[in-house]
């Protein structure tokens, strides 16, 4: 750490009181500000406005394919399940006038190069062989990506992964496929309400890797009820027979409004507080189980979640002239989310599938996507809080210099409280090299503690006042 930073976070470790404690499960932060933080924006800004200053050579394109087969116990994503009565035509068909849409209002008047893609979902995969070309199709000859040439990762599930399309995606370019296997214990995955066997799931990675597209995630979940100390080895040693290059280890959550949150007790039902304190427990020893368990098997951690295998494939690092915490996204799909330096914005958000039809609907439905329907404005204060965050969650940290270069301050100077309580727990790696801010194993384990942290009052607020649908 700079000396700034120690001093800031020794000073005020050294006189802080006892430590309140803290669940280690608060929340996954995949983006900030969460899309609760989102509202409606009254003055609906033309993109072409909010595109105009932006740099546009090193944007992300995501598209979002919102349909599953069926929808797991612990899923909140934006997701329906099925698409009756040529869903998929018409939201292909919104799709692309959206693309062309977006792809007008970023203009000509400097080049816009993508440097990564991604196809998520929902299950891209839902869609057919020949409905996977024409998404690919808008990917390139709209938005002008060249699928080829960049890295482009695409989700799937054991269901869907079949070999037509799997053919699609490696001839369009496809360098990534991650699919979600959540448990090869079929008991667990029962457990977890995702009906499939193991069968199922191991012909689908014998047809991933007879694709031979490059990398190769596998999904993990621990804390699934049932679940032991040998049974998630299993589940490990299974997905470690197939070398995938990537492993995603995730705790379980149980949201509001998901299937495993309708059949659970209530959250004021008596022992409920035990119950979860004994489940944080598990989580955390499991982690841990699962941790160590790659690390012996030539895996590097990359965030709590991540794990890339030492010896795997360049491309699986991903394009090196993309930042996340700095450069723009676009995002096509009513599921998607888009970020220029000042807005992030996107669809209406919910995780009810009544709320979810009705959205995608109306997104089928709309003619005219040149301005934005709901995000969040970011100001120079969640900026910092974005990369500080999402610098931070990663096993390599953040090097000071690259946010005193973009900010002009230290974090130890805009963050001082917060780094402060991140040290006293000891959650910041004191070996550091100087110069670098980096999570202790600790800290990684409490990833989804500290994340949360970080949050605005003003984030905060605004996601306490979110009415879930």
């Amino acid at each position: 750490m700079t000396t700034t930073t120690a001093t800031a976070t020794t000073s005020a470790a050294a006189t802080a009181p006892p430590l309140p404690a803290v669940r280690p499960y608060e929340s996954y932060v995949y983006a900030y500000p969460h899309k609760t933080a989102y509202r409606p924006l009254e003055e609906r800004p033309r993109l072409r406005s909010l595109w105009a200053a932006e740099p546009k050579d090193a944007l992300s394109l995501y598209l979002h394919i919102p349909f599953c087969e069926v929808r797991c116990g612990f899923c909140n994503l934006f997701t329906r399940i099925g698409a009756p009565e040529e869903l998929t035509t018409r939201y292909l068909d919104a799709l692309d006038r959206q693309a062309r849409s977006v792809r007008e209002a970023l203009g000509d008047e400097e080049p816009v190069r993508f440097a990564a893609a991604a196809f998520g979902g929902g299950t891209p995969t839902f869609l057919t062989a020949g409905e996977l070309e024409r998404l690919c199709d808008t990917a390139e000859r709209r938005m002008g990506a060249d699928l080829r040439s960049i890295p482009l990762s695409v989700e799937t599930s054991p269901s869907t992964a079949t070999a037509d399309r799997l053919a699609v995606l490696a001839d369009r370019g496809t360098t990534r496929v991650s699919i979600g296997v959540q448990s090869f214990v079929d008991e667990e995955a029962r457990a977890a309400v995702r009906p499939q066997r193991r069968a199922e799931v191991e012909a689908a990675l014998g047809r991933i890797r007879e694709a031979r597209i490059t990398v190769l995630n596998i999904d993990l979940i621990y804390g699934i009820d049932g679940q032991t100390e040998r049974t998630w080895l299993t589940s490990l040693d299974a997905a470690l027979a197939w070398r995938p290059e990537e492993l995603y280890l995730y705790p379980l959550y149980v949201r509001p409004l998901t299937g495993l949150h309708r059949i659970g007790a209530p959250a004021d039902a008596p022992g409920r507080a035990e119950e979860d304190a004994a489940w944080d427990r598990q989580r955390l020893r499991l982690y841990a189980v699962g941790r160590d368990h790659l690390l012996a098997h030539g895996y590097e951690q990359v965030s709590m979640r991540m794990f890339r295998r030492a010896d795997g494939p360049r491309e699986q690092e991903g394009p090196e002239d993309y930042a996340c915490q700095t450069d723009g996204m676009i995002g096509l799909g009513c599921g998607a989310r888009s970020y220029t330096s000042a807005l992030h914005y996107s669809f209406d958000y919910a995780v009810e599938m009544r709320e979810i039809r009705s959205i995608i609907d109306r997104f089928t439905a709309t003619e005219d996507f040149s301005r934005a329907e709901v995000g969040r404005y970011v100001d120079a204060d969640e900026a910092r809080r974005r990369h500080l965050l999402q610098s931070l969650l990663q096993a390599s940290g953040l090097p000071v210099a690259d946010y005193r270069a973009r900010f002009g301050t230290e974090p130890g100077t805009d963050f001082p409280a917060e780094l402060a309580g991140f040290a006293a727990r000891g959650w910041l790696d004191a070996s550091a090299p100087d110069g670098l801010l980096r999570l202790s194993p600790s800290g990684l384990a409490h990833s989804d503690a500290l994340g949360p942290a970080l949050f605005s009052p003003g984030v905060r607020a605004a996601m306490a006042a979110y009415e879930r649908k």
